[in-house]
């Protein structure tokens, strides 16, 4: 379980750490997630969904033999993997704290009541493990996205590390404690390196699947790419861990959760289902990403 106070330095001296783990356990936090309906829905409902998508996505491309279609089939598959990992942690309260948010915050001095019978603490719930699931996850709905659109490595490379970097200063955004403002700053940053994916997406890519003539797929899964993170840009602003305006941590977590069932497996089968109907578009040939043969020269 982790932890983050309100104070100046946004950290806690040792007592103050030690009050907080007494008072709010991991334990405690599996048993609010388990009896908030409306929070522990919102997780459960996509690790069993993750994990039959997996089961679905594996058994269509079973017999995808292509090497490059089979790449572009394992990236999607690979979200649910992701999800699967990453909801359970939400579930079993490893990746959940109870954050104080800093002064000038909406819910500044907002207490919250664990349900299962574990009191009322300061602070307030921050599924700060949502964006460990992002940062793992959503380069893998790129790298889909870019093979096939038949980009070079290097587009590719940049789209992901940006990419990265949405969700990491997100995660900042959400977990800054010692100014209200800097929470805004961290947001601005993500908002910028959010820019630059939409630029690859909208601008860079369509061009390259013009000419591999996946386009008529490509722009269907922009879009949807595209629509669904701006909407998760703007939830964020929205929820409890931006202006407040929607406090209710369960709610936020169900506006996240909607997003990632459609920006996730929707997306993910739209993928594998093109790849197994046009494998010829997508093909890399048999010796895509086989290592040379070749015979090293003597020295």
């Amino acid at each position: 379980m982790m932890y983050w106070h309100g104070s100046p330095n946004g950290y806690m001296s040792a007592l103050e750490l030690s009050e907080v783990v007494m008072q709010v356990s991991q334990s405690d936090l599996f048993e609010h997630v388990l009896n908030d309906v409306a929070l522990g829905s919102s997780i459960y409902v996509n690790i069993g969904l993750a994990g039959l998508t997996l089961l679905l996505f594996m058994f269509l491309a079973r017999n995808v033999s292509d090497p490059r279609g089979q790449l572009i089939v394992v990236s999607a598959m690979t979200v649910s993997a992701v999800s699967i990992v990453s909801y359970t942690g939400l579930a079993s309260g490893i990746t959940i704290g109870i954050l104080e948010m800093p002064e000038g915050h909406a819910l500044a001095g907002e207490t919250t009541t664990l349900a299962g019978g574990g009191g009322t603490v300061d602070g307030t719930i921050s599924l700060w493990g949502r964006y460990l699931t992002w940062a793992f996850s959503t380069p893998f709905i790129l790298l889909a996205l870019g093979l096939i659109a038949g980009s070079n490595l290097t587009k590719i490379f940049t789209a992901i590390v940006f990419d990265v970097g949405i969700m990491i200063t997100g995660m900042m955004a959400a977990l800054t404690t010692s100014a209200h403002l800097m929470r805004w700053f961290w947001y601005a940053i993500s908002c910028t390196f959010f820019l630059v994916v939409v630029y690859i997406l909208l601008v860079e890519w369509p061009e390259d699947a013009k000419a591999a003539g996946t386009v008529d797929i490509f722009n269907t899964l922009k879009i949807l790419t595209v629509v669904l993170w701006f909407g998760y840009t703007i939830w964020w602003a929205l929820g409890n861990e931006g202006a407040g305006i929607i406090a209710d941590a369960g709610i936020t977590s169900w506006g996240y959760s909607a997003f990632d069932v459609v920006a996730k497996y929707g997306f993910s089968f739209l993928v594998i289902n093109y790849v197994i109907n046009n494998v010829d578009r997508v093909s890399g040939g048999d010796q895509y990403g086989a290592t040379s043969d070749a015979i090293p020269a003597d020295d």
